[in-house]
């Protein structure tokens, strides 16, 4: 298989939407909290994708991904955020922490392919 993605989701069946949604094109490793997804991202082989959710337990998405762009390893991986916090401070938090795309939920599940296959190529 090809790339690999990251995801970042404490909720089941949005993880099982995700998967199924991803899982025949993409390798997919899933993560329930962003402490254990930081934690992964110390080790080979890296994801050339995060999807990440911001509300989460242990550690929130944005941190996160904040966390992920200040590491010489790991700033260099794209991230997608789908979040129920759509609003435009929630939408500007996620830009400025360097994420390439802002999904709410409820999304398409189209919209997230398009990005995802947007982003790997």
């Amino acid at each position: 298989m090809g790339h690999r993605i990251l995801i970042a989701e404490d909720d089941p069946e949005i993880v099982l939407l995700m998967q199924k949604l991803l899982a025949g094109r993409y390798e997919v490793e899933v993560f329930g909290d962003g402490l254990s997804a930081l934690q992964r991202l110390e080790q080979d082989p890296l994801p050339d994708l995060l999807i990440l959710d911001v509300m989460m337990p242990k550690l929130d998405g944005v941190t996160l991904l904040k966390s992920v762009k200040s590491h010489p390893r790991t700033k260099r991986i794209p991230a997608i955020i789908v979040s129920a916090k759509g609003g435009p401070k929630d939408v500007i938090d996620g830009i400025s922490a360097g994420v390439k795309h802002y999904l709410t939920k409820p999304f398409k599940a189209d919209d997230l392919v398009k990005k995802v296959q947007k982003i790997l190529g």
